[in-house]
């Protein structure tokens, strides 16, 4: 068994999908049931935040609605739904949810969304602005790029690697390998200079579709090449472990 056959058999779980109460083709019980098919013993559901209205994001008053879902969703399945969010960074670099809903789930990607090409010095400091926040668990797509239909790619967007990544390693903050082929973020040399750093990673698929909750093997393929050892990457981890991890930030932003 290869180093990624090996990782691959060592995940756990997904912490970035979504349903159709955003922008995803699938609905939570069907996301739910297809993560379960895969052997996930987890799925983050991560649906758009409010500002993201091109991808129908969430209110706080939808958010908690779909918790409701989730809690009836849950009751017919084994893999263990967990509420999350995948919340924009905004211009000054806090997240766009409140923090009293944002306390309340088990996981929250930040992501930039808008104003990609702006300056390096603005956009690293949104990034480590949204990574000091105790509620932040993962940083989504760091760099932004994207594949396009025709096959080129959409440039990434400019900031201080360095400076971000090492922010994700003091705050315990996952650097996201995005599984998706269009995607594929961080692009190598990157993912090697946060290996580097001491971060950790979460190997997610941003699944948007059933079919795509697969597309883990890509992610993974890339943390062998990087060689990234298996206990940094908080899907290989337990819940229970990831849970913990996850409210021992939170608890900073009572102290």
């Amino acid at each position: 068994m290869g180093p990624a056959d090996d990782l691959l058999s060592r995940l756990r779980g997904d912490l970035h999908a979504h349903t159709t109460w955003s922008d995803g083709r699938a609905s939570l019980a069907e996301m739910a049931a297809a993560a379960e098919d895969l052997g996930r013993e987890y799925l983050a559901v991560t649906d758009h935040s409010p500002r993201l209205r091109v991808a129908n994001g969430l209110s706080r008053e939808r958010l908690r609605a779909q918790w409701d879902e989730i809690e009836r969703v849950q009751a017919e399945r084994d893999v263990r739904i967990l509420r999350g969010i995948e919340v924009d960074i905004l211009g000054d670099g806090s997240l766009d949810q409140a923090d009293d809903l944002l306390s309340r789930l088990d996981v929250v990607v930040a992501s930039v969304h808008s104003d990609l090409n702006g300056p390096a010095e603005v956009l690293t400091a949104r990034m480590v602005g949204a990574v000091s926040n105790p509620h932040t668990t993962v940083l989504g797509h760091c760099t932004g790029r994207r594949r396009r239909e025709d096959g080129t790619w959409r440039a990434p967007s400019r900031f201080d690697a360095e400076v971000v990544f090492a922010a994700c390693e003091m705050f315990g903050v996952a650097v996201e390998i995005n599984s998706r082929l269009d995607r594929a973020d961080p692009p190598p040399e990157l993912l090697l200079l946060a290996n580097e750093i001491g971060c950790l990673f979460a190997v997610d698929s941003d699944a948007h579709t059933t079919g795509q909750l697969s597309a883990l093997r890509h992610g993974v393929a890339r943390a062998a090449e990087a060689g990234i050892r298996p206990d940094r990457i908080i899907t290989t981890w337990p819940v229970e472990d990831l849970l913990r991890h996850a409210a021992r930030r939170r608890d900073r932003a009572v102290d």
